[in-house]
């Protein structure tokens, strides 16, 4: 198992587990880059505490002799000055390393766990896939897997603050005890701020979280039934409707913004406060000869620089719930195990038999009736079948479970070779060219690419095109009819190679010419592939060699159509309903 298939674990309730689980686990994908952030980090902790030496070398020996006697000794004025160059120098190489590297660990942890949800997502069958929303899916990727790493990126820093705090508390204590003890009373206070920001902002980051998933699936959602909104006018419903997610995400993130800002405020306004009581003090103590001049400028020097990196733990801590919140929907999917795929269920037919089914149910749910009750045919080898029936009667649902996409709650589905494409009723094609929409990334050669789309009938009108295969045909093949859409949808399965193909209303889009010609060309390929034809034109089912009659989820008849048409009453029903249905629409 790789770092990053292990790096992230269910965090649990309580906040310091959730920070402490969160850390811990994001560090495991990318330790090596982490450490030399931290390293980076930890030299400017030090050259900040040393840096303070030079300050207090330079007003004891250059400062003060120059207003006590007018003059400035040349070589401790050098020194001073180099010891000041070189602890700057080193301290910002580390801040350039700090920063390079934490940067790099972020994106790089964000880039492991997209790709982890990624390749999860993409493992998992299609029935998990319809039970969930595709916005949803793409913002867990996306927003959230960002925000789950946000928290990377000032941890390096705030891991040298922890050294910087030890290493000035110290030295602080050592200059002065008195003093010392009034400049680190500020930490525990800031720590107290920070604890008490946690408890107000946990809950707001997790509902802004959660309505930023909501809002994604819904625009998603909108977006990818433009045509529906605008064809019945509903742009108004859909308006509202998205307006009242962004209004909970809106007031959530005001509510957590307010509360971080009033968080950082206390922030800025707690170690001036103590700045101040350190001037008095401090002065109080050069008066009385306990410290030199020196001694309190590089004191009060050393606590400037120490309260911006406290702060830096303040922010981190700020940031541990957004990136909790995240975290934890990444973890919601990753934490669900890859359910059983279909097709390895899927057995291998007898030699003569392209597809067997046997005593086949499936329903989509405990509580709902089932769409397929036991199913039972065999089709042989070569052959063109068509399945007839009723909308609702569950033809598209038994393609699927054919070709392995979804699993059936008893009987057995045999298939030769184990080998079947489907080409779906609604075609979709990516954005990129013909080619790519065909052989899906296997590189096909270009005579499997010109036979399946000889098969498909594609081959003259993509020959027509300026670029041939190699055209870009826009989003879903937006550029292409929709005849031209299913027939390339067609050859990109038939480039599969597949012994079983299954059309699901696949050449409704193509007049009859061309569909006849696409059914003729499949049944005489040199490949020999058993077509099952999802049909409910009169013209595609008086082509094939048999016809498979389904009612109410099971075979009710099979055979030739001719005989069906004597035999069977309901089936000579329902053509006649279809050649009305084709007449009334002109067909």
């Amino acid at each position: 198992m790789s770092h990053t298939e292990t790096a992230v674990q269910s965090p649990s309730k309580s906040r310091l587990r959730v920070g402490y689980g969160l850390v811990r686990d994001l560090l495991k994908i990318h330790p090596k880059i982490f450490a030399i952030a931290v390293a980076g980090a930890s030299v400017y902790a030090v050259c900040t505490v040393a840096s303070s030496f030079g300050v207090a070398y330079l007003v004891d020996h250059v400062i003060l002799p120059r207003f006590e006697t007018g003059k400035i000794d040349a070589g401790v004025y050098l020194v001073g000055a180099a010891i000041v160059i070189c602890i700057g120098l080193l301290r910002a190489f580390g801040v350039v390393i700090r920063r390079s590297f934490a940067g790099i660990s972020n994106w790089r942890t964000v880039e492991s766990i997209s790709m982890q949800l990624v390749r999860h997502i993409m493992s998992q069958p299609l029935f998990w896939h319809k039970r969930k929303m595709t916005g949803d899916l793409v913002a867990r990727v996306g927003v959230d897997s960002d925000a789950a790493a946000e928290v990377l990126g000032p941890l390096p820093f705030s891991t040298s603050v922890v050294l910087l705090v030890f290493l000035t508390g110290g030295w602080l204590l050592i200059v002065d005890v008195p003093l010392g003890l009034v400049a680190i009373s500020v930490i525990p206070i800031l720590l107290v701020l920070n604890v008490g920001y946690q408890r107000r902002i946990d809950k707001h980051y997790d509902t802004a979280q959660h309505e930023l998933g909501s809002l994604s699936s819904a625009v998603h959602e909108s977006f990818d039934g433009v045509m529906v909104v605008k064809a019945f006018g509903a742009e108004d419903r859909e308006t509202r409707r998205l307006s009242v997610i962004s209004t909970r995400l809106k007031e959530a993130r005001i509510r957590a913004v307010s509360a971080r800002s009033t968080f950082e405020a206390l922030l800025d306004g707690v170690p001036s406060l103590v700045n101040i009581l350190l001037l008095v003090v401090g002065a109080m103590r050069v008066d009385s000869n306990s410290m030199s001049v020196g001694e309190l400028t590089s004191f009060i020097y050393l606590f400037t620089l120490l309260i911006f990196p406290l702060r830096i733990i303040g922010y981190v801590l700020s940031s541990v719930p957004h990136s909790a919140s995240g975290y934890k929907r990444v973890r919601e999917i990753l934490d669900e195990s890859v359910e059983l795929d279909p097709q390895t269920l899927i057995l291998e037919s007898s030699a003569n038999c392209g597809v067997r089914l046997e005593g086949v149910s499936f329903g989509f749910g405990k509580d709902l009736p089932d769409v397929l009750n036991d199913v039972t045919f065999e089709i042989a080898v070569g052959k063109t079948v068509v399945i007839v029936g009723a909308t609702g009667s569950g033809k598209s649902t038994l393609l699927s479970v054919m070709a392995g996409l979804l699993q059936p709650n008893h009987g057995n589905v045999w298939i030769a070779n184990r080998s079947a494409a489907i080409v779906f009723q609604e075609p979709f094609l990516f954005s990129g060219t013909i080619r790519h929409n065909i052989d899906m990334g296997r590189a096909l050669s270009d005579s499997v690419m010109h036979d399946s789309l000889y098969l498909a009938a594609a081959d003259e009108f993509v020959s027509a095109l300026d670029d041939g295969v190699n055209t870009v045909i826009g989003e879903r093949g937006i550029s292409l009819s929709g005849g031209q859409r299913q027939r390339i949808s067609l050859a990109r399965a038939i480039a599969q190679q597949s012994s079983v193909l299954l059309l699901d209303d696949t050449t409704s889009a193509l007049d009859t010419v061309t569909e006849s010609l696409v059914i003729d060309r499949l049944r005489h390929s040199k490949n020999i592939v058993t077509t099952i034809i999802v049909a409910s034109r009169p013209s595609t089912i008086a082509l094939a060699d048999e016809v498979i009659f389904i009612e109410n989820g099971q075979v009710s008849d099979q055979g030739i159509h001719a005989n069906l048409m004597v035999r069977n009453e309901n089936y000579r029903l329902l053509m006649q309903s279809f050649e009305h249905d084709r007449e009334q629409g002109g067909l």
